[in-house]
């Protein structure tokens, strides 16, 4: 059986993708079954691929957790609008500021604002964050990640300096994605907010929970499938962790092993993507972040917010760093991507055609 799968990633390494039942059967055999073989064929592609486009540099992106309010209701998301357990918070454009001064001078070069789906984040104030940032840190890109926004938000935020944008589609699938979303929510719409962004264009992230309520293979095949359409410059994947103040409080989580095996297959498929190894990702396994490189992964993202909000933007339970000041989020992964071989880099990180 080893030879066969093996057989199958080769075939998706030469032509960079597959049909969606060969796809599917492989995502299944390797994870569901012992087939230790490919799974390591599987990572020496993947590490191979990764090494030949970046060597052995890893990215870094500051993220700032911006605001825990949101108006919508996931129902696999610790800050859903529902959540009346969750203290909520807001920073305000100075605070924003304090912790890019900070990130700069650790040696971020790229800032990524993310939050819920705010009414008080305003196209102006986000507009007017995103220029404040590219005044003072010409050098830098700033990413944004608020959810799905009216196109001309979009347009405001891009002439305001924004560079990237990160929204991922969560499932490909339209029937999963209404099992794991409230009836107000839309597939369609969260695709049509994807192609707007790459028409205004930014550099787009798009990316799946792996292991989510009710997935099967056949949905992650999908999620390669869409992506390939999409064509995105960065991919972000995680495991599905659950938040006990959730209704998918009792599920069970994704697997480290399910999520190594799509982030080697996205490196097969999109060889110049940027692929981050996810504060989710560490949270399931002490050294889940270093696996995550070996797969190839290239990109990490410490987290820059205040140490004093950062328990309260609790997507999931049990999350990583939430603790640490920004200096040892920076010191401690520096160690890690060194004991496997990698280095964090200084560097914008764009993606480069």
């Amino acid at each position: 059986m080893a030879d066969r799968l093996c057989q199958m990633i080769d075939r998706i390494y030469e032509y960079g993708q597959a049909d969606k039942e060969i796809l599917a059967a492989l995502i299944e055999e390797i994870c569901c079954f012992e087939n230790n073989d490919a799974l390591e064929y599987l990572r020496q592609l993947a590490y191979k691929t990764a090494h030949k486009y970046f060597g052995n540099r890893i990215y870094t992106r500051g993220l700032i957790e911006c605001t825990n309010i949101c108006r919508n209701d996931c129902l696999y998301c610790g800050i859903r609008k529902s959540n009346q357990k969750i203290e909520r918070y807001r920073l305000d454009k100075e605070d924003i500021l304090d912790c890019c001064e900070e990130g700069y001078a650790l040696g971020f070069r790229t800032f990524v604002l993310q939050g819920g789906e705010d009414g008080a984040y305003t196209p102006s104030f986000v507009a007017d964050v995103v220029k404040s940032i590219k005044e003072n840190y010409g050098n830098c890109a700033v990413t944004l990640s608020f959810g799905e926004q009216e196109s001309d938000t979009y347009r405001l935020w891009k002439e305001a300096g924004a560079d990237r944008y990160l929204l991922r589609h969560e499932t490909a699938n339209k029937r999963h994605y209404e099992s794991l979303h409230p009836s107000w929510m839309s597939y369609e719409n969260r695709v049509r907010c994807l192609y707007n962004l790459k028409e205004l264009g930014y550099q787009v992230g798009s990316g799946f929970m792996v292991g989510s309520p009710y997935q099967t293979p056949l949905h992650l095949a999908e999620d390669l499938l869409f992506l390939t359409e999409l064509k995105p410059h960065m991919i972000g994947i995680g495991p599905f962790i659950p938040h006990k103040d959730t209704p998918f409080a009792g599920m069970a989580s994704g697997t480290l092993k399910q999520t190594l095996v799509m982030i080697g297959l996205l490196r097969l498929m999109f060889p110049k993507a940027l692929i981050p190894s996810t504060t989710s990702l560490g949270t399931i396994a002490p050294d889940g972040r270093e696996q995550g490189f070996l797969y190839g992964a290239n990109v990490v993202m410490p987290n820059l917010s205040p140490v004093a909000v950062r328990k309260k933007y609790m997507l999931y339970d049990n999350k990583i760093c939430t603790g640490e000041e920004s200096a040892q989020c920076r010191s401690c992964l520096d160690l890690r991507v060194k004991s496997v071989g990698f280095e964090l880099v200084v560097d914008r990180g764009d993606y480069k055609e």
